[in-house]
C-alpha cells in the first residue's frame, strides 16, 4: 500500500492552499468574481458502557470513552478556477471499523479544476461516475465510512454541441493513503433532441480498466498455486488487467422516462462466496443490466425498475472485502424508508448475484390526499428469496393546520445472508405506522409518531420451543416540538415489547423486554446547526443507496455541529 501523500506533503499543501485562498480572497473586491466558501461537520460520541444491550467490549466503551470525527471543506472560485481542500480528523473513531478505534488526521481531499474553451481539466481527489455507476463510481458516503475518490487527473472535451468525451486515470483513496492498483477510464456522453414532439435521447458508452500492482499480484498468485493440492480444476492464471464496459441511454417523451444500462466485465479473480468450493478466489466474468421506466402526469406517478447482476463486484484489489476498495456501484431496488421501524431491515446490494424488481405508484385523487404503494422483490440467481417488501401509505393534509400520514409495511428479510448469521430463518414483519403533524402557529408545531413491528415465529432448534425472529416485536413512539427557526426538541422510545431469539437475557436466561430511549435537542442559527442527543440504540443495519453495514448497539451521548460559510 502506498501512503502518499505523506505528512510533509500535507503540510506543504495546507500552507499553499491557505496562502493561495487568502491572497485570492483578498483580491476578490478588485476582480469582482472571487468567492470563498466552506463547511464544517463535527461528530462527537461519548460512550456509556451497557453490557445488557451489547454496547461493550470495544476500545471506546472499555477505556477510551470518547471518539469523534470532523471534516472541514474550503473552496475558492475565481478566474475560471475551482480550488478546494478538505481536512479530515479522526480521534478514537469507530466510523471506519465499528469494533475498533481509528486515529488519523490530514488532508482528506484537494482538487483544482479549470475549463479552457472546450477542454476541462481536473487534478487531485476526484469524485465522478460513468452512467449510473455500474462500472465506475468514485464517491463519498460518510455514515458508511466510504471515501473512494480517485487520486489523479481527469480531462473532458466538448467534441460537439451536447456531446462530451471524458478520460481519467489515478489510484483509489484509502483513508490517508492510496491503493497501489491503477484505474483508467473513458466515456462519451451525448444528448439528442429527435424533433419538436419532445422525444429526446441521452446515450453514452464507457470503459474502465484496472491494473494490479506487483505486490497484490504476487499474493494472489501464491494463494491460487495452493489450489493444486485441493483440485487442479480450481487453478487459474490471474490477470493483471481487468476491463469493464457499459452502454446506456435515457429516453424521454412527454410523461415517459426510460433509462437502460448494460455492462460486462472481463474474467478476473473474485472472492469465492460459494460454500461448496473450498478455495479463496474464483475466476469469473461479470454481467449487469439495469432499467427504469417511469410515467408521470397530473396526480399520478408510476416507476418500474429491474436489475440483474452476476459476478459484478469490481474492486481496486481482489483481496478487499465488504465496502472497501469498491470501484463500481450497483443501483439498489428497494424503497428508501425513513421511519425507525420500517427502516430497521435493509437489503444490501449483492454484487455476486441478484435479480430485483421494484414498482412504485403515487396517486393524488384530490389535492389534500396522496396515496403511495410500493412493491420490491429480490432473489438470488437460483430464485432463493432475499428480500420482499409491500408498503401502502396515505397522506392527508388539512389546509395548513395539520397533516396525517398512515401506512403499513410487510417485509421478508434474509437475515442469514444480509447479517451473516448462519442458520437463522427469514425474518417476516408487519409494521403499521402513523405520523401526525399539528401547527399551533406559523412557528410552533408538534409532530407525533407511532409504530408497531410484529415479527413471525419459528421453532428454535436449540430449545425446540416456539420463538420470535431476531429481537421479536417492537413499539416505537416519538414526540417532536419545534419552534421555528431555531429550536427542535425530540423524545422517543423504542421498546422491545415481546422479546425474540436475539433479545438480551438475565442471569437465569430469561428474555428481557428493554427500552431504547432517545432525547435530542437541535438548535439552528442561519447556516449553523447544533445537536445534542442521549441515545440507546439496538444493533442493526445502516444503509445508504443499497450499500450497507452492520452497526453494533450504541449507548451514550452524541453531539454534532454543521456549519456553512
Amino acid at each position: 500500500m502506498n501512503h502518499f501523500p505523506n505528512i510533509r506533503f500535507q503540510a506543504v499543501l495546507l500552507l499553499f492552499t491557505l496562502t493561495t485562498c487568502s491572497l485570492l480572497h483578498a483580491q476578490q473586491n478588485n476582480n469582482g468574481g472571487g468567492r470563498l466558501t466552506g463547511n464544517l461537520e463535527l461528530n462527537a460520541n461519548f460512550f456509556q458502557r451497557d453490557t445488557l444491550i451489547g454496547a461493550a467490549n470495544t476500545p471506546q466503551y472499555d477505556r477510551q470513552l470518547f471518539g469523534g470525527e470532523s471534516w472541514l471543506n474550503m473552496n475558492y472560485n475565481n478566474w475560471g478556477f475551482d480550488i478546494g481542500v478538505r481536512f479530515d480528523f479522526f480521534h478514537n473513531s469507530n466510523i471506519i471499523n465499528p469494533q475498533g478505534s481509528f486515529n488519523g488526521q490530514g488532508v482528506g481531499r484537494w482538487y483544482i479544476r479549470k475549463k479552457v474553451d472546450k477542454l476541462g481539466v481536473e487534478i487531485g481527489y476526484i469524485y465522478d461516475q460513468i452512467g449510473s455507476g455500474i462500472i465506475y463510481r468514485a464517491f463519498e458516503e460518510r455514515p458508511l465510512a466510504i471515501d473512494n475518490a480517485l487520486y489523479g487527473g481527469k480531462l473532458t472535451y466538448d467534441i460537439a454541441p451536447n456531446w462530451q468525451i471524458k478520460g481519467f486515470m489515478g489510484k483509489q483513496k484509502q483513508q490517508f493513503g492510496l491503493y497501489d492498483s491503477v484505474i483508467k477510464g473513458a466515456s462519451i456522453d451525448g444528448f439528442i433532441a429527435i424533433d419538436s414532439s419532445g422525444l429526446t435521447l441521452a446515450p453514452g458508452i464507457g470503459a474502465v480498466n484496472r491494473t494490479l500492482d506487483d505486490a497484490t499480484m504476487n499474493l494472489l498468485a501464491a494463494d491460487i498455486r495452493t489450489y493444486h493440492s485441493i483440485n487442479s480444476d480450481f487453478v487459474f492464471e490471474p490477470k493483471y488487467n481487468v476491463h469493464a464496459f457499459s452502454i446506456y441511454n435515457n429516453l424521454t417523451y412527454k410523461g415517459f422516462n426510460w433509462y437502460v444500462e448494460a455492462a460486462y466485465k472481463t474474467p478476473e479473480a473474485l472472492e469465492n462466496v460459494i460454500d461448496t468450493i473450498p478455495v479463496t478466489f474464483i475466476n469469473e466474468a461479470g454481467t449487469a443490466i439495469y432499467t427504469s421506466l417511469s410515467y408521470t402526469q397530473k396526480g399520478l406517478g408510476i416507476t418500474a425498475e429491474y436489475k440483474r447482476n452476476e459476478n459484478f463486484v469490481f474492486r481496486t484489489r481482489p483481496q478487499e472485502q465488504l465496502n472497501r476498495g469498491l470501484v463500481n456501484f450497483l443501483p439498489p431496488l428497494t424503497r428508501v424508508n425513513t421511519y425507525r421501524m420500517t427502516a430497521r431491515y435493509n437489503a444490501a446490494t449483492q454484487f455476486m448475484g441478484e435479480q430485483a424488481y421494484q414498482l412504485d405508484i403515487t396517486y393524488a385523487p384530490i389535492k389534500k390526499l396522496l396515496i403511495n404503494g410500493n412493491y420490491s422483490d429480490i432473489t438470488d440467481l437460483d430464485n432463493q428469496r432475499l428480500y420482499k417488501e409491500y408498503l401502502l401509505e396515505i397522506t392527508y393534509k388539512y389546509k395548513r393546520k395539520w397533516q396525517l400520514i398512515a401506512g403499513v409495511q410487510r417485509q421478508v428479510y434474509n437475515q442469514e445472508l444480509y447479517e451473516v448469521k448462519p442458520g437463522v430463518p427469514n425474518v417476516e414483519t408487519v409494521t403499521p405506522y402513523a405520523e401526525f403533524l399539528y401547527k399551533f402557529t406559523r412557528k410552533k408545531s408538534l409532530r407525533l409518531e407511532a409504530q408497531v413491528m410484529t415479527v413471525g415465529t419459528y421453532i428454535d432448534p436449540e430449545t425446540q420451543k416456539k420463538t420470535r425472529h431476531d429481537y421479536g416485536n417492537w413499539i416505537f413512539a416519538l414526540a417532536e416540538y419545534s419552534i421555528a427557526p431555531h429550536w427542535t426538541l425530540t423524545v422517543s422510545d423504542m421498546y422491545n415489547v415481546v422479546p425474540g431469539k436475539n433479545s438480551p437475557t438475565d442471569s437465569n436466561g430469561k428474555k428481557l423486554a428493554i427500552h431504547y430511549p432517545r432525547f435530542d435537542i437541535f438548535y439552528t442559527n442561519k447556516a449553523n446547526r447544533y445537536s445534542l442527543s442521549y441515545v440507546k440504540q439496538v444493533e442493526g443495519v445502516v444503509c445508504t443507496g443499497g450499500i450497507c453495514r452492520l452497526e453494533p448497539a450504541f449507548s451514550g451521548v452524541k453531539m454534532t455541529i454543521t456549519s456553512s460559510f
